[in-house]
């Protein structure tokens, strides 16, 4: 690992007590070694990929990690802290710290060096060393492979007694678990009686074939591992699982999809395996190869945490003849949810991979029955249709096709919903009855609801058809035949007998307790839905808002209420990206220059309903930010509501401001949200700035900030 980390990178005594300000000292020793140009950007780099999922490993170990373009060439810095830093890890905080930067282009050689510290970390002398290393130099010589950890006691004289070739082996080798394999096949098994004087054996002819025993082949284990970032996580788990299988007698082989690319596992090697591990959090390339073999599919971390136990699932589930059918690939969820997560985590994920497939027909459709309405006036959903009545020359005749599109694209939210929950609960098999079951509520007028009912209905039927343990001759036709035959007959049957008709009398009474909404009571709502919107930025609870908002709008001719409540859930969005774009020009000297750059497409975001423009202030300042978001957000939901203000279309900011009835008010209500949301932040942050101890910040022209103010966390 030449060059990667020198002395000056290496803090034998670090101070931080959090990983913000660990995260900062490590950073500021590679800006001072000309590693990272822009520190605030690098250290928002950090966070956001924190934000992602803790870093944090059992063993006392943090190695936060991320790609940056403020990055010139891949770097490691390492601190050890004597009272830990919490990175979230499950058995406490860490001591071991290792910050890992790397450029937004790296090469294939330096990710692959660095993978090569992941893979380090899981070997207890190697830590050990770090822990007692008293020296700059020479823990940077360590963490670069040019010294070696002292090996365990009596690892000497077992290699000695066994050769050389033995040595390797007992000093802690990274040999395949294959090869271990073929070993043991020719050794005795551990624990096994002392072999007779050679003069007692028999013939060597007469012996049987160790191969020709029935349980001679040991279990085979195919296993992907892969990380948001692919530098780190990816090739610990590698590691785990492999050191896992050795101790288990257990072939385990593993493709890392890792950011230096990944070389594909033998076809052979696949067919030849008894079981799958997938260890990821992005979604796993190419993964309908695995289809038919028994499969474990959890986070990466549990990879590098409990590797024993995901190898014994998964034969206790070859056992039980218990297989997956396939997944089409690169999707937003990809699995169920990892083991161990609450039922409540799981259904959210659910819940969300059909609201994710189903917003892009939101936004279509509803764009266009608006462009439809602004063109043609409110009585163009009364035009007949295109087939029959369609002048070219006539605007009224663009108008009605508009409409009558973006009607046809309304039409398929409800199956979609229904389907792709189904799909994040059982995969693909889930589809069919999901659409099936989405169809069905839409026919009974069970709406929004029933598709919620029927996603669920049809993800769990499918789950528990796959549970049967079912002989191989079978197995090719399930996913294609037996599958979705069962499964959509279930589906249908519950749907149009047992809850069609309590779920469409609830969907009745909730819209008509919408339409009955006015004064106080309107108000309220749409304070509580540009809280929701505000809270997490594009998050769950902010799809949820926005998801209640457009099932509402989501027919052809929507209640008066339901645009209200629209109307209320777009201008909220707004607010959060507006005020930091707004904060960032009346007061730059309270942001980084990174984020006075970000503050500049904020505008534009903002405009344009995209909440997420302002992720990057709150992750680097979240308890100024986001309470000053909500605050602004229910202001401006609220003032909408008391407004009366309408709109048809469930997204365009300000780009569909002619299709907002009460335009003008509307607008205000943004404004007073906007206002209020950057009063808020720039007072938080100026209190922040004045405490004591601290200087004030260059000024706006991007002027560098002063050393005291360097040394401040990203976030409180």
């Amino acid at each position: 690992m030449s060059e990667m980390i020198t002395a000056d990178l290496v803090d034998l005594d670090l101070s931080a007590d959090t990983k913000e300000a660990a995260a900062r000292a490590l950073a500021e020793r590679m800006v001072s070694a000309g590693r990272v140009t822009d520190l605030e950007g690098f250290l928002a780099d950090v966070a956001a990929r924190e934000a992602q999922m803790p870093t944090g490993l059992d063993g006392g170990i943090g190695i936060p990690h991320c790609r940056s373009e403020h990055v010139t060439e891949p770097t490691l810095a390492f601190g050890r802290s004597a009272a830990g830093v919490d990175f979230g890890a499950a058995d406490g905080p860490a001591d071991l710290i290792f910050l890992i930067a790397a450029p937004a282009g790296a090469d294939d050689a330096h990710l692959t060096i660095l993978s090569s510290l992941a893979r380090q970390l899981m070997n207890a002398e190697f830590t050990d060393a770090l822990r007692a290393a008293g020296d700059p130099a020479a823990t940077a010589a360590l963490i670069r492979g040019d010294e070696t950890p002292a090996p365990a006691a009596g690892t000497e004289n077992s290699a000695a007694a066994s050769g050389a070739a033995s040595s390797e082996a007992a000093a802690g080798s990274t040999a395949p678990a294959a090869d271990a394999s073929a070993e043991d096949a020719s050794a005795p098994a551990p624990g096994a009686p002392d072999a007779p004087d050679a003069s007692d054996a028999p013939d060597a002819s007469d012996a049987p074939d160790a191969s020709d025993a029935p349980d001679a082949r040991p279990f085979r284990i195919v296993a992907v591992t892969s990380c948001p970032t692919g530098i780190a996580h990816t090739y610990m788990a590698a590691e785990s699982l492999e050191n896992a299988g050795r101790e288990a007698g257990v072939e385990v082989t593993v493709e890392t999809q890792g950011s230096a690319g990944f070389t594909r596992l033998d076809p052979a090697v696949i067919a030849a395996a008894d079981g799958v591990i997938l260890a990821h959090d992005v979604p796993v390339r190419e993964k309908d190869r695995f289809a038919g073999k028994p499969t474990v599919d959890v986070g990466v971390k549990a990879g590098i945490n409990r590797p024993g136990e995901l190898i014994s699932e998964v034969r206790e589930k070859a056992e039980r003849g218990e297989v997956t059918s396939g997944s089409a690939p690169s999707t937003p969820v990809e699995r169920g949810g990892e083991a161990g997560e609450g039922y409540g985590t799981k259904l959210r994920k659910w819940l969300m991979s059909g609201v994710s497939y189903m917003v892009p027909f939101v936004a279509a459709g509803g764009l266009l029955i608006a462009l439809g309405f602004a063109i043609g006036g409110y009585k163009i959903n009364k035009a007949p249709s295109v087939m029959d009545h369609f002048i070219w020359t006539q605007g009224d005749s663009w108008a009605a096709l508009l409409f009558q599109i973006g009607g046809v694209a309304f039409a398929f939210l409800v199956p979609v919903l229904a389907g792709y929950i189904a799909y994040g609960m059982a995969d693909r098999p889930g589809l069919v009855p999901g659409f099936v079951g989405g169809s069905i509520a839409l026919t009974i007028n069970a709406g929004f609801l029933g598709g919620l009912a029927a996603g669920l209905i049809a993800g769990g039927v499918v789950m528990a058809i796959q549970k049967v343990r079912i002989p191989a001759p079978v197995r090719g036709i399930m996913p294609v035949v037996v599958i979705p035959l069962i499964s959509s007959a279930i589906v249908g049957f519950l749907m149009f007998v047992v809850i069609g008709k309590p779920i469409a009398s609830a969907q009745k009474n909730m819209t008509d307790w919408l339409n009955g909404l006015s004064g106080a009571n309107a108000v309220l709502l749409g304070a509580l839905l540009g809280l929701m919107m505000c809270f997490d930025l594009g998050g769950p609870v902010n799809k949820v808002a926005y998801t209640f908002a457009t099932a509402g709008i989501a027919v052809s001719n929507p209640s008066d209420s339901a645009m209200k409540i629209m109307a209320a859930v777009m201008a909220a969005g707004m607010v959060p990206p507006l005020a930091m774009a707004l904060a960032t020009t009346v007061r730059g000297r309270l942001f980084t220059q990174t984020e006075r750059e970000n503050g500049k497409a904020a505008w534009v975001l903002g405009a344009s309903f995209i909440s997420e423009g302002a992720i990057p202030f709150a992750a680097a300042d979240p308890l100024r930010v986001i309470p000053s978001s909500m605050v602004g957000g229910a202001i401006t939901g609220a003032l909408s509501m008391a407004f009366d203000a309408t709109l048809r279309a469930p997204h365009g900011g300000i780009f569909v401001v002619p299709l907002i009835g009460n335009p003008f008010l509307y607008l205000i209500a943004i404004a007073v949200g906007t206002c209020v949301t950057t009063a808020l932040v720039v007072v938080l942050k100026g209190m922040r700035k004045s405490a004591p101890g601290t200087t004030a910040p260059g000024p706006a022209d991007g002027t560098a900030a002063t050393t005291a103010e360097a040394k401040q966390p990203v976030a409180a």
